[in-house]
């Protein structure tokens, strides 16, 4: 009875104690130089870029306001790692789990704080956080337990960037000119938003560091001129401490850390972030792989010599967040009630473009949300077939310990991120090289899996390898699954879990808002339909939107970039006939018989060489002068 009581009093008293949080934010297009060497626009709000940091507390209730102020851009907004439970609408991914917000429309995301630690938001349509759409996203926690451990706290963001805007970018990436995916190389990172930063430090010092790769493509490393980092929280999961020199960040993932500063303010240190040029198909002379900021103790040293560049004896010694443990020391969970599979390959279509694909299906949007699927769909919402083909959907039930199980056959890192939840990391097998055959999950022959996994919402695949993710149905929505990797999310390199799907709709938090319906309304887009936009029969996927056929029997990747150079080569043979053959070329005999190697110092010689050159098939001016 005393314990029943204890718990109402917490939570009247969480009640009382919560916040809202009221934003107004309208998207716009602003001037801005990141990289201090190319002004371009970046995507802000209010007319303000950077994006502000966002700071809430567990239970805190957010209502923010998104003004799409584009002239005619759709948009969304995604807040990366958070749970929405009993709020799934308002998760973000358009033709998911909402309908794309239209020019000047307005929507507000709803929901209440669960969760605490190291979060981010950005936008889920096509290329827009790489344009800048993104900012921090703290939920602090009055029970941290590493609280006694720092004196400061400081937020870190790592991306990469672009010249130019994704929409010069995703056509020519997705393009038959591009037949082997290659990924838009960028022209730099930046390291809060800018390049070769410093940051002022007290001597004696531990600083709490929330770092976030906020970018759309390639890892980062991360490390510093005789410091190191003690890493305390991953994706918004605290963990057992663990020091390293040397951090390895996929784009999406988080890592607070302590970093504890010297007693010698004599001297300043660099803090570098380095490209995983693993993942450049070709590495531009004047890209800067290796970007040097600074740890200033000391800023009238700093100011007569800043610290050089700084290398590590080996970059393949980077921590290994696999062997993280969670404080709370969750172990593994039951075996799987279901298990889902999938395999992951890049190829082209018959349309010549290179795609992803989860076991042979490139993610397609349908025409109508999922979430709003499942609605429609009655007694039908648990067969997968009324979500599409095109959409890889899994349908699963309340409470089911689930596995996923991804096959990697392409040779690229790819790190996926899952909506909704954190799993369990329990297998990821090592890097297999391109030379050899890639190596597939055997559940009859597997390394012996931890007690206490790693848990969190990004997780990175070796090439050519695979992982195991386990984790329980116990939030329900429709949830994506996909790589965080933008131009492979592009590619359509995401597939959709359908969680509990009864319980979503007897769920009255669940409801379809105005907004959602506004915004679907907008675009003419069904509610009360299937993937094909069909109300009437919601196992009829007449018209759904479906991948291009596939290519003829016979072509690979090699073939079509043989196919498209040798017609680039035929065009330019042939301009360059037409512009030398309509040319007044001077001195074309001799420039031919140089051509041919033969002398043409006597009329008698230049006759006889030009006859001999006609029996091989040439018709020279000299002959018509003559």
């Amino acid at each position: 009875m005393k314990l029943t009581s204890f718990l109402l009093f917490s939570f009247i008293t969480s009640l009382v104690c919560a916040e809202t949080h009221t934003w107004w934010f309208e998207t716009g297009w602003v001037d801005a130089n990141p990289d201090g060497t190319f002004e371009r626009k970046m995507i802000g709000f209010n007319n303000s870029w950077p994006l502000p940091t966002l700071r809430v507390k567990k239970g805190d209730r957010i209502q923010l306001y998104l003004i799409n102020g584009f002239e005619t851009e759709n948009t969304t907004l995604h807040f990366h790692g958070l749970f929405q439970e009993g709020s799934n609408q308002m998760d973000g991914p358009e033709y998911v789990t909402q309908c794309p917000i239209p020019a000047g429309q307005t929507y507000l995301y709803n929901f209440t704080v669960t969760q605490v630690g190291t979060f981010w938001y950005h936008s889920h349509t096509q290329g827009q956080y790489g344009d800048g759409m993104r900012g921090v996203f703290i939920i602090e926690d009055d029970d941290f337990p590493y609280k006694d451990d720092y004196d400061e706290e400081v937020v870190l963001t790592l991306s990469e960037h672009y010249h130019d805007t994704a929409t010069v970018l995703v056509p020519s990436f997705l393009s038959r000119f591009n037949p082997t995916g290659a990924e838009p190389i960028p022209q730099n990172t930046l390291f809060n938003e800018s390049r070769n930063v410093t940051w002022q430090v007290e001597p004696n010092k531990t600083y709490l560091v929330r770092i976030i790769n906020m970018g759309g493509f390639v890892s980062q490393y991360l490390y510093m001129e005789d410091h190191e980092f003690t890493i305390v929280e991953v994706d918004g999961i605290y963990v057992e401490k663990n020091t390293t020199d040397l951090l390895y960040i996929t784009v999406a993932q988080r890592y607070t850390v302590l970093i504890t500063t010297k007693n010698d303010t004599s001297r300043n240190y660099a803090f570098m972030n380095k490209i995983d040029d693993d993942m450049l198909d070709v590495i531009p002379s004047d890209l800067i792989l290796n970007s040097t900021n600074y740890i200033v103790y000391n800023q009238t040293a700093f100011e007569e010599e800043a610290p050089s560049e700084y290398f590590l004896d080996s970059i393949d010694d980077y921590f290994d967040d696999f062997y993280l443990r969670p404080l709370n020391n969750a172990t593994l969970l039951d075996d799987p009630d279901y298990t889902v599979t999938v395999d992951v390959v890049m190829d082209n279509l018959g349309n010549g473009v290179n795609y992803a694909f989860f076991n042979n299906i490139t993610y397609t949007a349908p025409k109508t949300p999922t979430l709003a699927t499942v609605f429609a769909a009655g007694d039908d919402n648990t067969n997968p077939i009324v979500y599409g083909t095109n959409t890889n959907a899994f349908v699963l039930q309340k409470d089911d310990i689930v596995d996923i199980v991804l096959n990697n056959q392409d040779t690229g890192k790819h790190p996926f991120h899952l909506h909704g939840h954190v799993f369990q990391l329990i297998e990821r097998h090592e890097e297999i090289p391109d030379t050899e055959s890639p190596v597939a999950f055997n559940i009859s022959d597997h390394a012996e899996w931890p007690e206490h996994p790693m848990s969190r919402d990004v997780v990175y695949v070796r090439p050519q390898s695979y992982i195991v993710m386990r984790f329980k149905a116990d939030n329900p929505g429709v949830w994506y699954f996909h790589c965080h990797i933008e131009w492979h999310l592009d590619q359509g390199l995401a597939l959709t879990l359908i969680e509990d799907p009864q319980g979503i709709v007897s769920d009255s938090r669940q409801a379809l808002t105005d907004d959602f319906k506004d915004a679907c309304s907008a675009h003419g887009i069904p509610l009360d339909a299937n993937a094909a936009g069909n109300s009437v029969d919601m196992l009829d996927l007449s018209g759904e939107n479906v991948q291009h056929k596939p290519l003829p029997s016979g072509f690979t990747a090699r073939g079509i970039v043989a196919l498209v150079f040798s017609v680039i080569a035929a065009f330019l043979g042939l301009a360059a006939i037409a512009v030398y053959g309509m040319a007044d070329i001077k001195d074309v005999e001799e420039r031919v018989a140089r051509g041919l190697d033969v002398d043409i110092d006597d009329d008698d010689d230049q006759e006889e060489e030009s006859n001999v050159a006609n029996e091989g098939g040439y018709t020279q001016a000299s002959n018509q002068q003559q």
